[in-house]
């Protein structure tokens, strides 16, 4: 296996974070991780002899063997050329890079879209990556394009960036708490550019979540609804938990993420105090399963028909694994640990599909949607990519 500089990718953790693990002793080997890398670029070449061109995959429907996909402009279109720019990164696979190359060039448009506010997921989720592979001066240009897109959504009497446009009487502003992982791709930008707006907004944006969106036990809703013109709060909703009150278990995993890369960005100890404690109400809560799959929803009474997130899984592993080079003392060894079980868990049979099924994606039992009952115990492409980022990770942390 060729050695990659590590400065050539997506910041996976600062160099202050990883050094700060070292007092943690790793408990996965290198045969695991590497085994698991190498497994999950077998399962990407099936997938990438399977996706239309013109699209990018979706999930995968085994009932009729068939692969789910999506246009440029849908919310997960930066995920499958950024998993496949981490397995480059791993593998130095030339075949996974000229893929992601290709798929990347349906996304460059999205760098002009003002409707929605998922760029960082669609834009930077890939480009981010592949501008730290390649040195492309072109994917800067795309990424700047696209945070100032993004930037156009911010509202500063709302003093957040709005999420959703076309919401009938439902909503008037309504900020989502997946809005945090744009956060990343603005201070890059700020950062690049040399312009602190977007730094600015990134920060404005994280004080009002965290003002807004947390419950006394941490928990987080899914959908603030502000009054554009005061912004004044309207509606404490969810779209996607189980009811208004519920801890949406994807939602969470959001916020722990978000708030953690806010963290390491910006070094303001309110966001480490926040992604401590959205941390520690996912692992502390009653109906997280023992092998700290989460249902799709914390709020719900586990049961055998109730399906799992691996996709939440994977993302609150990866966060995990940094913030665990964060925190201090006995709470740095409890998210180590807590993200090795995940990791583990994922990485068995029971959550990662056999080479060559699957429709070519990794993990299985994710769910996106369930109380429109879209993409109940399936693959989705956010779940590979957030597993595969764990893997890379932690490989990082071995490697110091």
């Amino acid at each position: 296996m060729v050695k990659v500089r590590w400065s050539l990718i997506l910041l996976l953790m600062t160099a202050a974070t990883v050094n700060a693990q070292r007092s943690n002793k790793l408990e996965l080997t290198q045969d695991f991780v590497d085994n698991n890398l190498n497994n999950a670029i077998a399962q990407y070449h099936t997938l990438m002899e399977r996706v239309p061109a013109g699209v990018l995959p979706r999930t995968y429907l085994k009932a009729n063997d068939s692969l789910v996909t999506a246009k440029s402009n849908s919310w997960i279109s930066g995920f499958y050329p950024g998993t496949l720019l981490y397995l480059y990164a791993y593998s130095q696979q030339p075949d996974l890079l000229e893929e992601a190359k290709e798929r990347l060039k349906l996304l460059e448009k999205e760098k002009n879209n003002k409707g929605t506010h998922d760029l960082g997921f669609m834009l930077y989720c890939g480009f981010g990556n592949a501008l730290r592979l390649t040195d492309n001066a072109d994917y800067e240009e795309i990424l700047l394009t696209g945070a100032e897109s993004l930037a156009s959504r911010y509202n500063p009497t709302v003093k957040c960036i709005r999420s959703w446009d076309h919401n009938g009487d439902k909503w008037k502003f309504p900020v989502i708490i997946d809005n945090m992982m744009n956060l990343e791709f603005l201070n890059w930008a700020s950062r690049v550019s040399g312009n602190p707006k977007y730094a600015e907004i990134s920060k404005t944006h994280a004080n009002t979540t965290l003002k807004n969106h947390f419950r006394a036990d941490n928990s987080s809703y899914h959908v603030i609804d502000y009054d554009s013109e005061t912004g004044a709060v309207r509606n404490k909703h969810t779209h996607q938990g189980a009811d208004h009150e519920s801890a949406w278990a994807r939602g969470q995993a959001w916020g722990l993420y978000g708030y953690t890369l806010m963290y390491r960005d910006t070094k303001d100890k309110a966001y480490l105090n926040q992604a401590i404690k959205i941390a520690d109400f996912i692992l502390g809560n009653p109906n997280l399963p023992e092998d700290k799959v989460p249902y799709w929803d914390y709020s719900v009474a586990p049961g055998a028909d109730v399906p799992r997130d691996a996709s939440a899984a994977a993302i609150t592993a990866s966060a995990l694994l940094e913030l665990s080079g964060m925190a201090k003392g006995s709470k740095s060894t409890r998210y180590l640990r807590a993200a090795e079980q995940m990791l583990t868990s994922l990485s068995s049979p029971s959550y990662k599909a056999p080479i060559g099924t699957n429709g070519g994606f990794i993990l299985t039992h994710s769910t996106g949607n369930f109380p429109s009952k879209s993409e109940i115990d399936v693959p989705l492409s956010y779940a590979d990519y957030y597993y595969v980022e764990a893997l890379m990770r932690y490989r990082q942390l071995m490697a110091n």
